[in-house]
């Protein structure tokens, strides 16, 4: 892991009084990150009685007040909001007058890059966008796997060492990425995750049902070993019926799946028929196997 060098003293932010607003999963990690680095929490906001709960676990003694007290009180304020909850937050704190000049405004939405936060900036707020790529639990675990973990990092060219020096204090490894490139980062992002999260669970509900009685250890080192071979090879590291051009083989699990599980039949097929394309296009699976296999999926596996 290359882990860039730490910026010069004269591109360190000071020690900063750092505030929250919007105690979920991530603010409170990120800041309880940056306390570990030197700088100060000083205020955090939230309503539900799990923010609440986050917000004491992770940052004990750092008094829970309202957005606009967030602001009076920090100097570097992390907005950790759900990303279609930012641009309507950012407007309102900028015309109730609570941002205030000089301020650095933090957002971590992977979405958006600093152009959300133009109505803090014309309020004289130094924007930055700052998105972590890792899930977050909402626990003490968050603050450890940051390390190593990349960031998307969008803002302004003078303040890109500033930015980039936030990361590596929290642990983090910057990585620029333009704001018109924000949407597709972001989206390449969900669908490795998100979706990941979706296929391990319907799988382990499948070999559940299929009478496994321990099906997180059967799949840890299958889907560890994959996901391995996958980041170090791409495409050559398809495997399985339909990279192989099996047609009977996905039709009967087409077949298995519409009686036992039918709500996992279209992600199957979908998920199969960019397998089939990735392989095809990649030479592994060769074009005889390949016409039977794409009927069986064009027929939704009723062949």
């Amino acid at each position: 892991m290359n882990t860039p060098p730490l910026p010069e003293a004269k591109d360190r932010p000071a020690r900063l009084a750092v505030g929250v607003v919007g105690a979920g999963r991530v603010g409170p990690a990120l800041a309880a990150a940056l306390r570990l680095a030197g700088h100060r929490p000083v205020a955090v906001s939230g309503v539900s009685d799990a923010s609440v709960r986050r917000a004491a676990a992770l940052l004990p003694e750092v008094p829970l007040v309202s957005p606009a007290q967030v602001l009076a009180r920090s100097e570097l304020v992390l907005l950790t909001v759900p990303d279609d909850a930012l641009p309507r937050l950012v407007q309102g704190l900028a015309e109730t007058g609570a941002v205030r000049p000089g301020q650095l405004l933090v957002h971590t939405s992977g979405r958006y890059g600093t152009a959300v936060l133009d109505p803090a900036r014309s309020a004289g707020a130094l924007p930055l966008a700052l998105h972590p790529a890792m899930t977050f639990t909402g626990t003490a675990v968050d603050v450890q796997r940051l390390a190593g973990c990349s960031f998307g990092v969008t803002a302004p060219e003078e303040l890109r060492l500033a930015a980039e020096a936030l990361v590596i204090e929290m642990g983090g490894e910057p990585e620029w990425i333009e704001e018109s490139a924000r949407p597709l980062y972001h989206a390449a992002l969900a669908l490795g995750a998100n979706h990941l999260v979706t296929l391990v669970a319907q799988s382990l509900e499948l070999l559940r049902a299929a009478g496994v009685g321990a099906p997180d250890r059967m799949l840890g080192p299958l889907l560890g070993a994959a996901l391995d071979n996958a980041l170090r090879s791409g495409d050559a590291a398809l495997t399985g019926p339909v990279a192989r051009g099996d047609a009977g083989t996905v039709a009967a699990h087409v077949a298995e799946l519409r009686e036992h599980a039918p709500q996992t039949v279209a992600g199957y097929l979908a998920m199969a028929r960019a397998t089939a394309d990735r392989a095809m296009a990649s030479g592994l699976l060769k074009p005889e196997l390949a016409e039977d296999l794409l009927g069986v999926l064009a027929d939704g596996g009723t062949r």
